[in-house]
C-alpha cells in the first residue's frame, strides 16, 4: 500500500514500477526460452514509454488494435508494427497508405474482399503487404474455421497480386474462463494445433505461410508447453488484473496497477461511496469473483454497484470505512481502466517517479 502524495487526487491509477519490470521480464524470458517471438499487444496500456520498454526487454515488434494506435506508436518511432484488426474502407486504406510509407506494417483479416482492398492498395504501391490470416480457435469472435475453411481463404487471398500471406494468427481469449493451469495448457496446446495442422495442410496444396502467432496473456503462460508456434501476442500480463488473479494466473505481487479511491460517503452501515465508478474502473466483470474490482487490504468487501462517479461498496462484518479514507482497488480489466485516463502514475519503492501518458488513449479508428 502506498501513501499518495498530496497533489494527488483520486481517483489515480497507480502502476507498481517494480512489477510492471518483473512482468516484463517474465515474458520476455517466457517467450526467449521457447524460442518464440514476442510481438506483445499495446492496447492494454497505450503507451509510447511501456511499448519502448517491451521492446528494450527483447520484443520483436508491437500489436495494436486500430490505425490511430498503430500511427500513434509510429510517431514516436517504433517501426514494427502488426495491426490485429480488418482495415475496411477508402479512408482507413488510405490512412495506411501512409503509415506503410514510413514504417513496418503488417496487417490481418479473416475475410477475401478486405484482403482484395489491401492488395489493391499494395498494388498501388508496387509493394506487397504482409498479411496474417485471421482463424477462430474457440473465441468465436473473428476468424474463419482451421482446416479446410481457412486453407480455401488463405489459398483465394494467396494468388492477389498485392499481398502476401505471412502467418496464421489466433487469439484464444476464452481461455479466461479457465479456473486452473490445465485448462488453459489445453487451450494454449489447442490453439497452436490447430493453426500448425492448417499450416501443414495449406503447405501440402503447395502454401507456405512462415508464421505461427498466438494471442492472449492466459495461453502465454504455457508457450513452452506446445510446438510449431513462432510469434506470441499477450497483452494484459504488463499490469495484471482480477481476470488473472481469480482466475489463478497470477498472485497479487504480478498486480502493477491499482486504482486509489476515496471513501466520500458512509451513508448507512455496512455501506461506503467511493469516488471511483464505471468511468473510472468500467463496468466489465470477472467470471470468477463478483463486484467491479478487488480491494486487497479489505477482502470481504464487494464493490456491488457503480454509477459514473459512484461506487457502492459493501463491506463485510466488522470492517469498517470512514469518509476520507483512501482504498486500493485491483481492477477486473486493466486494459480499459487504462483507456479511460489521461495518465498513469508510475511509483517505485512507494514514491511517485513518472507521469506515464496514455497516448492512445481514444485512438479507435
Amino acid at each position: 500500500m502506498i501513501t499518495l502524495p498530496d497533489d494527488v487526487e483520486t481517483p489515480a491509477v497507480v502502476i507498481d514500477l517494480d512489477i510492471l519490470e518483473a512482468n516484463l521480464k517474465f515474458t520476455a524470458d517466457l517467450a526467449a526460452k521457447a524460442g518464440v517471438k514476442l510481438r506483445p499487444h499495446t492496447k492494454t496500456h497505450k503507451s509510447v514509454w511501456i511499448a519502448k520498454r517491451q521492446l528494450a526487454y527483447g520484443a520483436s515488434g508491437i500489436t495494436v488494435a486500430k490505425l490511430g494506435e498503430a500511427e500513434v506508436m509510429a510517431d514516436a518511432g517504433i517501426d514494427d508494427i502488426l495491426i490485429a484488426y480488418p482495415i475496411v474502407g477508402r479512408t482507413k486504406l488510405e490512412r495506411l497508405r501512409r503509415l506503410m510509407e514510413r514504417v513496418k506494417v503488417a496487417v490481418s483479416t479473416d475475410d477475401y474482399q478486405v484482403a482484395k482492398g489491401l492488395s489493391d492498395l499494395g498494388e498501388s504501391m508496387n509493394r506487397r503487404i504482409p498479411l496474417y490470416i485471421d482463424v477462430n480457435t474457440g473465441l468465436d469472435r473473428c476468424g474463419r474455421e482451421p482446416g479446410e475453411e481457412t486453407a480455401a481463404l488463405a489459398l483465394a487471398i494467396g494468388a492477389l497480386p498485392g499481398v502476401e500471406v505471412v502467418a496464421l494468427m489466433t487469439h484464444a481469449g476464452h481461455a479466461y474462463a479457465e479456473t486452473d493451469a490445465h485448462g488453459r495448457r489445453e487451450v494454449a496446446v489447442a490453439e497452436a494445433e490447430a493453426l500448425v495442422s492448417t499450416q501443414q495442410l495449406l503447405l501440402r496444396k503447395g502454401m507456405r505461410v512462415p508464421e505461427i502467432s498466438v494471442g492472449s496473456t492466459p495461453t502465454s503462460k504455457h508457450i513452452g508447453d506446445v510446438r510449431g508456434v513462432t510469434e506470441m501476442r499477450p497483452g494484459a500480463y504488463v499490469f495484471g488484473d482480477c481476470s488473472q488473479l481469480f482466475a489463478g494466473m497470477i498472485d497479487e505481487s504480478a498486480c502493477a496497477m491499482r486504482v486509489y479511491a476515496t471513501v466520500v460517503s458512509t451513508p448507512r452501515p455496512g455501506t461506503a461511496i467511493i469516488d471511483a465508478g464505471s468511468k473510472t474502473l468500467t463496468n466489465d466483470v470477472c467470471a470468477h469473483r463478483p463486484g467491479y474490482g478487488y480491494i486487497p487490504e479489505i477482502p470481504g468487501a464487494v464493490i456491488e454497484r457503480l454509477s459514473e462517479e459512484h461506487g457502492k461498496v459493501k463491506l463485510p462484518e466488522g470492517a469498517e470505512l470512514r469518509v476520507g479514507d483512501i482504498v486500493s482497488i485491483i481492477p477486473n480489466h486493466c486494459c480499459t481502466v487504462t483507456n479511460l485516463h489521461d495518465r498513469l502514475l508510475g511509483f517505485r519503492g512507494g514514491r511517485l517517479e513518472r507521469r506515464i501518458h496514455v497516448d492512445g488513449r481514444g485512438r479507435v479508428h
